[in-house]
């Protein structure tokens, strides 16, 4: 790994470890790699500096803000509230009481009192941040799963966690069993990430899985934090998402439970920085006290006015959910019409989902790069775990335009054609060879076999 530059040495221990990180921003390939691999112009593809991509032609399948935007009654709730002098003057409440009671019964399945409370964070992200911050020590385990979010894994370094990974494959479904978390327990472990629905692949667990990880560590004295993000849009309808809170009850106490869910996945409010934080309130009492000494325990007011809006909204949300469904099943098919290119396991829930490009002898870099030049922004693997790294593109499939998939049912075969050629590998070597971690010099690896064949152009 490049060694730390001079001055990065007055940075803490805790920022110097995320520098070369596999998993921290830059040191991953994305659409924004291939941007510079394809000599494009930022501002054509990505303009004005925004996390995704809005250039005029393209799609953008590869963040996972939601495409289909926000219900129009959050927008004139957000309007009318900026209307008003004093909802700007003062500094505004932690989360609004109504809002706090939708989000409790209608995201986490229970109902307020003395054993339950809902703290505002600022999204979903805010609420990793902070419940990492008020629970994990230098020392202490944290089970997550690979592949997995982004940021489950660097976040629980900067406490000095070790992270203890749980592999995703076909074996278990593309889920948590309880009999791997229970192997993977050890005395050190603290806490447990039962992200469900799982980012990348849209699988949700079963009620008798969730009871049996809670059993487990409820016994164990461990913390699960359920991150229930991508629970809004049922995409198979057969499916039925459980909240891990919801399951509280004689017998099955979710006290050990923190929960967190936020307003960018399933209602199209990223900009808004809206989202949710729950527990028993002795513990949740101990995030909010961290959270204040951060960043105040202030979010978003005229974001919470929308949010209001969009919770109620159900039209809206029946709408979201039928285009979901129309464009995975679109996206089925083009995976079905790309020799070897599959998708791993169905999704059930949200709206992304990984393919496998295992089967066409190059990695998922060199084709986000050729989707990339044929319109398409998606991002591989490799932010997301070492299984999988070079195999899997994740996908976001909520854009409302099906012109998003049209497209990509003829970028993909392209894309693939274009990599087998050698298009795009001495740019994909390039990028892992600068940011030198030991996740990219294991793609370098994978590349090497064909770099030294001469397939490169």
């Amino acid at each position: 790994m490049p060694a730390i530059k001079p001055i990065q040495t007055k940075l803490s221990k805790r920022a110097q470890g995320l520098l070369n990180h596999p998993q921290g921003m830059g040191n991953y390939f994305t659409f924004k790699s291939a941007i510079d691999i394809l000599g494009l112009n930022w501002d054509d593809v990505a303009p004005g500096g925004i996390y995704g991509v809005t250039g005029k032609g393209y799609f953008d399948m590869g963040y996972m803000a939601n495409n289909m935007g926000p219900s129009p009654k959050a927008v004139a709730a957000l309007l009318e509230a900026a209307s008003h002098r004093e909802n700007i003057l003062l500094y505004p409440p932690d989360c609004m009481a109504e809002l706090k009671k939708l989000v409790a019964e209608g995201k986490f399945g229970r109902k307020l009192g003395p054993e339950f409370e809902v703290m505002g964070v600022e999204g979903a992200q805010g609420g990793i941040g902070y419940t990492y911050l008020s629970f994990l020590d230098p020392g202490d385990e944290i089970i997550v799963t690979d592949p997995g979010y982004f940021h489950f894994v660097p976040a629980a370094g900067i406490c000095g966690a070790t992270i203890v990974p749980i592999t995703l494959d076909a074996g278990n479904e593309f889920r948590l069993t309880p009999e791997a978390v229970a192997k993977a327990i050890t005395p050190r472990t603290k806490m447990i990430v039962v992200c469900d629905p799982i980012n990348p692949f849209g699988t949700i667990q079963t009620r008798g899985e969730l009871l049996e990880i809670a059993r487990i560590a409820r016994d164990k004295g461990i913390i699960i934090f359920n991150n229930i993000t991508h629970n809004t849009h049922q995409t198979d309808p057969k499916a039925q998402h459980i909240p891990m809170a919801s399951l509280h009850g004689p017998g099955n106490d979710m006290s050990h439970v923190i929960s967190v869910s936020g307003m960018t996945k399933g209602y199209g409010m990223a900009a808004m920085r809206v989202g949710f934080l729950a527990g028993h309130p002795d513990l949740v009492r101990g995030a909010f006290l961290t959270r204040m000494e951060l960043t105040k325990i202030h979010i978003n007011y005229l974001g919470q006015y929308a949010a209001i809006a969009a919770i109620k909204d159900h039209d809206y949300l029946d709408q979201c959910t039928a285009l979901v469904r129309r464009n995975y099943a679109h996206l089925k098919e083009s995976v079905a019409r790309c020799p070897g290119v599959k998708i791993p396991v169905d999704a059930r829930y949200g709206f992304c989902t990984c393919i496998d490009v295992s089967g066409t002898g190059v990695t998922a870099q060199e084709v986000t790069v050729g989707l990339l030049k044929h319109k398409i922004a998606a991002i591989p693997g490799d932010g997301l775990g070492d299984v999988g790294c070079a195999d899997y593109v994740r996908l976001n499939y909520s854009h409302p335009d099906l012109a998003c998939f049209e497209t990509f049912r003829e970028a993909l075969p392209k894309a693939v054609a274009e990599s087998k050629a050698g298009d795009y590998i001495k740019g994909v070597d390039a990028f892992f060879a600068r940011v030198d971690t030991v996740r990219g010099n294991k793609i370098r690896a994978m590349l090497a076999p064909r770099l030294h064949a001469g397939v490169a152009k």
